[in-house]
């Protein structure tokens, strides 16, 4: 499948890449900024690296300045060894912490298969990057884009900040436009999850003050600051929601708390508006976002 060429403005591009796994085929977004500097931010996973370079060649992106990943899991760097070598003059920006797992990846893909099974599978291998094309975020210095360390959503979770566009990753959750011009957020907190960390990565971001949000997953929304905030008190009743249902002891601790946030968060309201495959997809990782507020309260 081709990707879809989203674009935003005259310096910015939404390319939607096609994992073939039943409802993802609006979920995962590498973006393409052209400027004074040209780059991409995140090239998603390897099974879709083809789509992604078509696209940029019907864009005409015959170099790109830098290549700049949020965080290596795979739906969102494991493409980067394919595109690495057909721009092979492009630095790849990442956390200090990552650039082990791309120059040999073998740990990276047996996590990946270990945590996400037949998804990982279906997103394809990483392929390994020379050492030498890998830059620290910590040491990444520009004028025109700056990273941010916001851990959370993992560790090594970098966004990356320009004058007008946030790119978020993951770091402010998953936020879906929908086809009924209704609009979906939801946080993006597996195992291990700590509340705190994340929040103190939000309060970074809206420290910054940024004019629009671009998110990993899936699309860009203005007012950036009112989504960061937004996000973070979503965060704040999902701890409230999911602490009760832990002292309730309920004996299917996990439907119950999803039932529960699906009624009570309004930022969830539209689920039922989603197609089946996309509702059996955001289900999967609802759980698992439970399961990592479930570790981190028993933690506590």
């Amino acid at each position: 499948m081709d990707a879809k060429i989203n674009p935003v403005s005259n310096d910015l591009f939404l390319i939607t890449l096609p994992p073939p796994i039943p409802g993802f085929d609006d979920f995962i977004g590498c973006w393409l900024y052209i400027g004074n500097i040209s780059f991409i931010i995140d090239p998603g996973p390897s099974v879709t690296s083809k789509a992604l370079a078509r696209a940029l060649e019907e864009l005409k992106v015959s170099r790109l300045d830098y290549i700049f990943l949020t965080h290596i899991h795979i739906d969102h760097a494991g493409g980067v060894g394919d595109i690495a070598a057909r721009f092979p003059e492009s630095p790849i920006i990442c956390h200090k912490a990552g650039i082990p797992h791309l120059v040999e990846p073998s740990r990276l893909w047996e996590g990946s298969l270990k945590t996400l099974g037949e998804t990982a599978k279906a997103y394809g291998p990483i392929k390994p990057v020379s050492s030498d094309r890998l830059i620290r975020a910590d040491q990444f210095k520009s004028d025109i884009i700056t990273s941010v360390f916001t851990p959370g959503h993992s560790p090594h979770h970098v966004s990356y900040l320009t004058e007008k566009y946030l790119f978020a990753g993951e770091a402010a959750g998953v936020f879906l436009p929908l086809d009924s011009g209704l609009e979906y957020l939801r946080p993006a907190t597996p195992p291990k999850f700590f509340l705190e960390i994340s929040t103190d990565s939000i309060d970074a971001l809206i420290e910054k003050n940024p004019l629009n949000i671009c998110y990993g997953h899936h699309g860009i929304k203005g007012n950036a600051v009112e989504m960061l905030n937004k996000h973070r008190s979503q965060l704040m009743l999902w701890k409230k929601i999911i602490r009760k249902e832990i002292q309730n002891s309920n004996d299917d601790f996990l439907t119950s708390c999803f039932n529960r946030l699906l009624k009570e968060d309004p930022l969830l309201a539209d689920f039922s508006h989603m197609s089946q495959p996309v509702q059996k997809r955001e289900q999967e990782f609802i759980i698992n976002s439970i399961k990592g507020y479930e570790g981190y309260l028993k933690s506590v």
